[in-house]
């Protein structure tokens, strides 16, 4: 009771919950306080925690954590809202990677379930309107409301490009929309809609006194040159299965050919050379910056596209984004 403040997260809401059942009437209410100041609140990912992170130690176990903060929000504080802030980080999760373990799922339903108000009461569905048409469901999965619409092309028009969403009950929802189309890439602009953020630079690598210098890919190249490809990524919450792909420059060819796993920053990846493209495969990946490299020898004469970076988390492919694609000349 007196050392509560050198406790973890998770066992400060132990603590709290337990004093209260016993009647303690002044130290819950001081924990939950502190638990609160050091929370952070976001208007899309709701209530959650900067030190909470994977961790062999149970006591740190950042869904399990989670859970337990719901619980003693409501037990301890009659804290409505910051009960619904907490769900939402915990849902916003599972958007984009799987909650960990069994324990971790059952906390987790736990915490959404039998804390705060019922997610399961209502089976209203969020309405779409594409062009003043409301999308009328054929399939609706039980429980979660999901469902999707597809459009083949000839049924797609402009005005398609004015969407409505009415969300009729409490609680969050969320959602995609995905317009693909032919491009002339050298008209394509860098998207940055969404958590993931991909900036693509060349660089020539060159010979001095000093050692191998990185000089920006300014101007005319000739044959033989060695690009260096550099790719920096910005992500602003963890993920799962994620595929970056980057289009090689037209006219060059790879510099180390080989396919193998990677781990560089803290970060573990498979990168994949093929004829085309680089390819890097992750499992996880923690928020944080990153850059990726590797060479390109130019092989040919001409003028060429670079290519564009894109990236998608697969099990959310509704995040995704991509770098822009720029001229290269090599004479």
């Amino acid at each position: 009771r007196d050392n509560w403040l050198q406790l973890w997260r998770q066992s400060q809401a132990h603590l709290a919950i337990a004093l209260k059942r016993f009647g303690d009437l002044q130290t819950p209410g001081q924990i939950m306080r502190s638990i609160r100041e050091h929370s952070v609140t976001d208007e899309e990912l709701g209530m959650y925690w900067r030190d909470l992170e994977l961790s062999w130690w149970w006591h740190r176990a950042p869904i399990e954590t989670q859970a337990l903060m719901i619980e003693a929000f409501d037990e301890v504080s009659a804290d409505a809202q910051a009960v619904e802030d907490c769900r939402v980080w915990l849902l916003k999760q599972k958007q984009t990677q799987d909650w960990k373990t069994t324990k971790a799922t059952a906390d987790a339903i736990y915490g959404l379930l039998l804390r705060g108000a019922d997610l399961l009461a209502s089976d209203a569905l969020v309405e779409v309107a594409l062009a003043g048409n409301w999308i009328e469901p054929d399939q609706v999965e039980a429980g979660t409301g999901f469902y999707e619409e597809r459009f083949v092309r000839g049924e797609i028009e402009p005005a398609m490009g004015g969407i409505t969403v009415k969300k009729t009950d409490d609680g969050v929802s969320w959602g995609s929309v995905h317009w693909q189309y032919l491009e002339d890439m050298s008209k394509v602009t860098p998207y940055a809609g969404t958590p993931l953020q991909l900036v693509k630079t060349l660089f020539v690598k060159k010979m001095t006194d000093e050692g191998q210098v990185l000089y920006p890919a300014q101007g005319a190249l000739s044959v033989g040159d060695e690009l260096v490809v550099r790719i920096e990524l910005r992500v602003d919450r963890d993920m799962e299965y994620v595929h970056m792909k980057d289009q090689r420059p037209s006219g060059t060819e790879p510099v180390d050919v080989r396919s193998r796993y990677r781990y560089q920053d803290g970060l573990g990846y498979y990168q994949s050379t093929r004829d085309t493209a680089t390819h890097f495969f992750m499992d996880y990946l923690p928020k944080g910056v990153y850059v990726f490299e590797y060479s390109t020898r130019v092989q040919h004469k001409g003028q060429y596209q670079t290519g564009i970076a894109s990236i998608q988390c697969m099990y959310a492919p509704e995040f995704n984004s991509h770098s822009e694609s720029f001229d290269l000349e090599v004479q």
